[in-house]
């Protein structure tokens, strides 16, 4: 029988098989995994991670992986963990057209260079190179601009560390990071060295607070009407069983009068 997972020279690295898939997911063809699994395993080599053809939603986080070959076989990949490994090359994450989410806080990228390979990919809105509340990063964060040239190098990214930058909810955090700076600016100089105030300017346009009426599209208002329309006719419906119930009822009323029945 084939052991669950190989162990290399190395102590404790572990390499991925078949075996060890199907157990950890009970699906009996590698074709049908979509999510997985496989954090703090010990896990140095990918194996035959790349036959899992349909696979979307995969988690590796904790283990000792370096290479990621395997990987760029798998196109239907959306949400991806490698956090805390010793990943070094994103190159083959460059064919996983259907990236959406990639962690690889924790890991060994050095320069934004290493990151080119990913520009390729349309459909990455989320990526995070290091993480505060886990103690993890990379030595590319060490440069304090390295979020600001990320954005340019992946315009399409909606976050960058879970600090998000686009889309909803981005507006109300740069205002929470406006104020923290102003905050830390007026601290950090002291009483002495404050400028007067000079005219207050608002942060938000003027109208941004106020309560947008709600907008209906056409296929709702469509969808609305033809409810109603429904409705309408079930009432109509109602009304003429009841009709129908109430003359039955005379009707049987009138029958079971014992001087109705002429001898």
């Amino acid at each position: 029988m084939e052991p669950w997972a190989e162990k290399g020279d190395e102590g404790e690295n572990v390499r991925i098989t078949a075996q060890l898939l199907k157990a950890k997911t009970g699906e009996f063809a590698l074709e049908s995994i979509l999510l997985l699994k496989l954090r703090g395993l010990g896990i140095s080599e990918l194996g035959c991670l790349g036959e899992c053809a349909s696979l979307e939603w995969l988690d590796l986080s904790g283990n000792a992986i370096s290479h990621l070959g395997p990987l760029a076989a798998l196109k239907s990949l959306a949400v991806l963990n490698l956090s805390a490994n010793r990943v070094c090359s994103l190159e083959p994450l460059g064919a996983c057209e259907s990236l959406q989410s990639l962690n690889v806080a924790g890991n060994l990228l050095r320069s934004l260079q290493q990151l080119q390979c990913l520009a390729g990919l349309r459909r990455l809105e989320s990526l995070r190179l290091h993480d505060a509340r886990a103690r993890l990063s990379n030595p590319v964060c060490g440069t304090g601009a390295y979020r600001s040239a990320l954005g340019d190098l992946l315009p399409g990214l909606k976050a960058i560390d879970g600090e998000r930058l686009s889309g909803r909810g981005s507006e109300l955090y740069q205002l929470c990071r406006d104020l923290d700076s102003s905050l830390e600016w007026g601290s950090s100089g002291g009483a002495g060295s404050l400028e007067p105030p000079g005219t207050a300017l608002p942060w938000v346009e003027e109208g941004y607070w106020e309560r947008r009426p709600a907008r209906r599209s056409s296929i709702m208002e469509e969808a609305y009407k033809q409810f109603n329309d429904v409705l309408q006719e079930c009432r109509e419906l109602s009304e003429r069983a009841a009709d129908t119930i109430s003359q039955a009822e005379r009707a049987l009323s009138i029958r079971s009068d014992p001087s109705s029945y002429v001898f």
